[in-house]
């Protein structure tokens, strides 16, 4: 039964006939009785759902803010206009490979307007395109709070499970955090797979790390997600373990064993604490290599943004590195360390890392916190932006906070505002006039590129020693050190050796005044 003032809202949807029968997906039905085993079996699988698609995605302008609604309006469920996605110049045997999942996106917003609200939604539509879904549609509603019992309210739930119907979708999406509890709910609704924003992006971070550290750290956040959310997933004692079986201590210990969900517990427990002994096994490796760079002192810039923002197609720009591009959220998991020099011909190294998104899970945070640690140990911040998103300053802030979050931050930063070709010069006016240090470029054109380096040159350490030294020949190395690690004033070919005049260091100052004796 829908609430008086809903129906406005809800227009009915009419699908297309073409696609439905030349494209449609075959739907899996699940016996009434299965048991709770089953169900267990497949609790990841029901968390985290994988795919692959290339989708595209429009935009929709909203002028309108929630205040202005009437009560009823203001309660009821709104459709977000232009969310669905079709597959182009996909055939009927590559469809059946790719085996989409259908999904429809729900939100709710407590604060702001209506345009931030949608601004997120469209987000989200791009998270579930990335991990392989085909939006079919989106509904959101404004609330003071979500409902403790299934986030949209119980009316509402019923309403969106008319829409999920009537689509023929496979999953729901929230846009936000569900409780265990209000997943379940929602499910019992609904009749079809629930996640929120946190397994989505959980998903896609598994799709898309490659690296031994990457897969270790991005299992750790997905156990360390579902661990409390196996309540209620199987209450069977169908695996006992008295005795020494799973571990059992023998004599003393035999009695009733453990449930399935206990047995669970344990083992993702004991799982959980071996990825982080093999994660910090692996962090001498990456604390040596950063070591060595500090020991030559190489100075570092750390490459950070929102996801999705052109970090790693700067990074190409800059460097010619050749890294994964993607026009996809997450493309970049695990973090690129490049070599460049400055147009005055000192070194240095670029540090491609994660893209940061809105309500980045702290799961994540966690997990990854040895790779954000490349941002802190750096010597100069490179925070690219999408100039051309409609909320550049929200991406910003989202990035600030995470970085905030680690522990010694406080690295000099450069903004460079990224696919400015595509953004308005407005925009561009306002963005650089709230930063201090800031560069407009295009990866995609190379326009500006030059001028970040310079800005870049401009702001990394400089040497502080002055030296006017005679290098013998027979220590060479020492010369080429001056040459990319310091700024070279003069040089003089003399019988005794070379003669230097230059800027470097304190460490390469002292092995020139060692090797001179």
């Amino acid at each position: 039964m829908r609430e008086p003032g809903v129906k406005a809202h809800l227009t009915p949807f009419v699908p297309d006939p073409e696609f439905e029968t030349s494209h449609a997906a075959p739907q899996a039905t699940e016996p009434e009785n299965a048991g709770s085993d089953a169900r267990e079996s497949s609790i990841m699988q029901r968390v985290l759902s994988r795919g692959d698609a290339s989708i595209s995605a429009t935009t929709y302008e909203s002028d309108a803010d929630g205040d202005q609604l009437d009560l009823a309006e203001r309660h009821s469920l709104r459709r977000v206009d232009q969310l669905r996605t079709d597959l182009e110049d996909v055939t009927e045997v590559e469809y059946r490979e790719l085996r989409l999942e259908n999904v429809v996106l729900a939100g709710l917003f407590t604060t702001g307007n209506v345009e931030d609200a949608e601004n997120s939604m469209r987000e989200l539509a791009a998270l579930a395109e990335t991990a392989g879904s085909r939006v079919l549609d989106g509904v959101m509603q404004r609330r003071a709070h979500p409902d403790p019992a299934t986030f949209l309210g119980s009316g509402k739930a019923k309403e969106l499970a008319e829409i999920v119907a009537d689509l023929r979708a496979d999953t729901v999406i929230c846009d936000g955090q569900l409780a265990p509890s209000q997943r379940r709910a929602l499910e019992d609704i609904i009749k079809v797979k629930v996640i929120d924003r946190t397994a989505l992006i959980l998903d896609i971070f598994a799709q898309h790390a490659k690296s031994r550290e990457g897969k270790a750290q991005v299992e750790l956040a997905q156990l360390e997600y579902l661990l409390p959310r196996l309540r209620g997933w199987g209450e069977s004692m169908s695996r006992q373990a008295g005795g020494r079986v799973a571990g059992g201590a023998g004599i003393g210990s035999r009695g009733p064993g453990e449930t399935k969900i206990e047995l669970d517990r344990r083992r993702i427990r004991t799982r959980m604490a071996k990825l982080r002994r093999d994660i910090k096994a692996m962090a001498p490796s990456r604390e040596a290599k950063r070591a060595d760079r500090k020991r030559h002192n190489v100075p570092s810039v750390a490459i950070a943004g929102y996801t999705n923002a052109g970090k790693s197609s700067l990074l190409n720009r800059l460097t010619g590195a050749g890294v994964l591009v993607e026009n996809a959220l997450f493309a970049t998991l695990d973090p690129t360390v490049r070599r460049s020099v400055t147009p005055d011909g000192r070194e240095f190294t670029f540090a491609d890392t994660v893209g940061f998104v809105r309500s980045l899970p702290t799961e994540l945070v966690e997990a990854f916190r040895s790779t954000l640690e490349e941002v802190a140990g750096a010597d100069l911040l490179l925070h690219v932006v999408d100039a051309s998103h409609p909320d550049p300053e929200g991406q910003i802030r989202a990035v600030r906070a995470v970085l905030a979050d680690i522990e010694g931050f406080d690295v000099p930063e450069i903004v460079a505002l990224n696919k400015a070709d595509l953004a308005s010069p407005e925009t561009i006016a306002r963005l650089r006039s709230q930063v201090e240090h800031a560069a407009v470029v295009s990866a995609r054109t190379g326009d500006g590129i030059e001028e970040l380096r310079a800005l870049i040159a401009d702001m990394l350490p400089r040497p502080s020693v002055d030296i006017d030294v005679v290098v013998p020949y027979t220590r060479g190395d020492l010369v080429s050190r001056v040459h990319t690690q310091g700024e070279l004033v003069s040089e003089e070919f003399l019988a005794e050796g070379t003669r230097l005049v230059a800027r470097v260091d304190e460490t390469l100052a002292s092995e020139l005044a060692a090797a001179r004796q």
